[in-house]
């Protein structure tokens, strides 16, 4: 997703629980996570070319050093890490078919966008999901929105062109995808609520 649904959805989902000082620093680095270094040799950062196990590695990697990192004073460190899992997390319902797979199942009647289940483990865990493979110089040329309709014409159905639910011009499964990543968002959030310490806790939001 573009750097201002990353914004809006950490903001939706985090914003009563944690100091501005530390929200800004989670967007910061949240967002810089689409750098233009980590667009290249980096799939596990934003779950492209079908790289699942990798990204959810990644995820877990980055819970770690939010622990790791208040264990010492001061949250720099561990709001640097939880933004750079954020993003990734939040990528996953707009980079995978995830999204697709749980409209699959209400074909004649799907319910209302916020309904969506972010965390269905058949789903998650199902042969069926992949993630948008990146064909260059294609994918990247993608981006150039005078162009796209061309290179559309010229890459597979399974290209991450095709398959991105990075912006509202994707159509009506944008709106699922930013649904299921911000509940997303706050069911990390809870997830360290319960295995943080209060002191922990207290200096993770600063508040």
């Amino acid at each position: 997703m573009i750097s201002k649904y990353h914004i809006e959805m950490t903001r939706a989902a985090l914003a009563p629980h944690f100091s501005e000082r530390a929200l800004e620093l989670i967007i910061t680095a949240n967002i810089r996570q689409d750098a233009l270094q980590n667009q290249f040799g980096h799939d596990e950062i934003h779950y492209d070319n079908n790289a699942i196990d990798a990204g959810n590695r990644y995820i877990n990697e980055q819970r770690g050093y939010v622990l790791a990192a208040l264990m010492s004073p001061g949250n720099l460190g561990a709001c640097v890490a939880f933004g750079r899992l954020l993003h990734t997390a939040q990528d996953f319902y707009a980079h995978t078919n995830y999204v697709t797979l749980w409209l699959d199942e209400y074909k004649d009647q799907p319910p209302a966008p916020p309904e969506i289940d972010p965390l269905r483990k058949d789903l998650m865990q199902s042969p069926g999901l992949h993630s948008g493979k990146i064909y260059l110089p294609w994918d990247a040329l993608y981006f150039i929105k005078p162009l796209r309709p061309l290179v559309l014409k010229l890459l597979p159905k399974d290209s991450h062109g095709w398959m991105n639910l990075d912006t509202p011009d994707q159509g009506l499964k944008f709106d699922y995808a930013i649904a299921a990543a911000t509940k997303r968002t706050a069911h990390e959030f809870d997830l360290l609520r319960k295995i943080l310490t209060p002191e922990m806790f207290a200096r993770f939001t600063n508040k």
